[in-house]
């Protein structure tokens, strides 16, 4: 699923739902034992994913016949709304899939149980890819832990560049270079030179890396100013207006299609597992480096994909972790999955996944970064998730000409300061 797909939920009532106390210190089992069990596993995910996921759980209990899983499934939001439910009526399945938009509110709430406490008993973490260490860590404390990842990429078609007689992107290709290239390629080619790029707070958040800072901060706060905000929007704005992207037009009419998937651009800026769908009918496809203004410094880090969490409430946490531990490190698991949860978190799961073609190319891609991933940022502050959704609709009116950058700037931070409180 992608990215914009993965908030696009109904945040409003998982909010108010979770709002109902979530109860203290969590199930009396014992901590350290971890079977015999019965356990409730909850994740979102289609047929496809549930098939794999039960070849996986039907693995687990092979090798741990003391612990019995019983499984369930949803499609995103109503998983979510699910969960929402179950966690404020004290009964959340003992491991549930998480995703980092959600993991610190759910922990603020609570609900999540810290699995420090397993660490190095029932849970092993120590093959986990360095990008990814700490990912689930809020506080001090371990409430999730990566099954997959991926990283924000350019994902480009040669033929489009070459076609425009523009050189392919390179290490240490600017953000001028970006902007003049997508402007070459629109005029020769009649393909518009990239995608929605005001749209998405992550192109906003990979320039803020660059620059030394973050989307959001520690404590949950924006990471940036109104001047700073306005200036991407008139980046953007300037972009749309000179008809070197996507038309915002065209970019309503086809969601939730991707540009790069119908060969409506030349480039792109997403997350690189993007790549195996857009290949699908676009196969020449390559990943280049993002541009960047700071030499030696792409912004680039590993997000986790979603995560494995375990709920305060379980009354088997040792056995819990121990299925946890079991889905992030086993390489037949790795194998299973392939990169169905992204790609496989664990140096010995990659190995096992027998990932081919465009995967395979995603891999090679971030095994070349591995050294110069940045630290991964902190979990997102409660109601990231609709801020973005208020950060894609505010851009939307932007392009359309409905708005200033400045009125864009003042909204935005208008609706911040009422979802974060800040």
């Amino acid at each position: 699923m992608g990215a914009l797909k993965r908030f696009r939920v109904l945040a409003t009532s998982m909010v108010a739902l979770l709002a109902v106390a979530c109860g203290g210190g969590g199930g009396g089992g014992d901590e350290t034992q971890a079977g015999p069990a019965t356990l409730r596993f909850s994740w979102w995910g289609n047929a496809e994913r549930a098939e794999l996921m039960q070849k996986a759980i039907d693995l687990f209990q092979s090798k741990n016949p003391e612990i019995k899983v019983t499984p369930s499934f949803q499609e995103f939001e109503a998983y979510w709304q699910k969960m929402a439910t179950e966690t404020a009526g004290g009964n959340a399945p003992d491991v549930l899939q998480m995703d980092f938009a959600y993991i610190r509110e759910y922990s603020e709430r609570n609900a999540l149980y810290d699995l420090k406490k397993q660490e190095g008993k029932n849970l092993e973490l120590g093959d986990l890819l360095t990008g990814l260490k700490g990912a689930g860590e809020i506080d001090g404390k371990l409430y999730g832990v990566p099954t997959g990842g991926n990283t924000w990429g350019y994902i480009y078609d040669p033929a489009l560049f070459a076609q425009a007689g523009v050189e392919e992107p390179k290490e240490g290709w600017t953000w001028d270079d970006y902007r003049d290239a997508m402007k070459t390629i629109a005029e020769k080619t009649g393909v518009s030179g990239g995608g929605n790029y005001v749209g998405s707070y992550y192109n906003l958040e990979l320039q803020l890396r660059q620059e030394g800072g973050l989307l959001y901060t520690e404590d949950g706060k924006l990471g940036f100013d109104k001047a700073r905000l306005k200036e991407f929007m008139e980046e953007g704005k300037a972009l749309a207006d000179g008809k070197t992207v996507l038309p915002i037009e065209k970019g309503v009419q086809i969601k939730p299609a991707f540009a790069l998937e119908q060969k409506l651009v030349a480039g792109d800026l997403g997350w690189d597992n993007f790549m195996s769908r857009y290949a699908k009918s676009n196969p020449g496809l390559k990943l280049g480096p993002v541009p960047t203004d700071k030499a030696g410094t792409s912004g680039q880090y590993l997000k986790p994909s979603m995560l494995l969490s375990v709920s305060q409430k379980t009354e088997h946490p040792a056995a819990a972790a121990k299925l946890v531990s079991f889905m992030v490190n086993d390489p037949e698991v790795g194998k299973i999955f392939g990169a169905n949860r992204g790609l496989p978190p664990t140096n010995a799961q990659r190995a096992a996944a027998q990932l081919e073609g465009p995967l395979a190319a995603v891999a090679a891609y971030e095994d070349a970064l591995k050294d110069k991933f940045g630290k991964t940022p902190p979990a997102p502050p409660k109601g990231a998730g609709t801020l973005e959704q208020a950060f894609i609709r505010i851009t939307e009116e932007l392009q359309y000409g409905r708005i200033t950058p400045d009125q864009a700037v003042d909204q935005f931070f208008t609706e911040a300061e009422e979802t974060l409180g800040s």
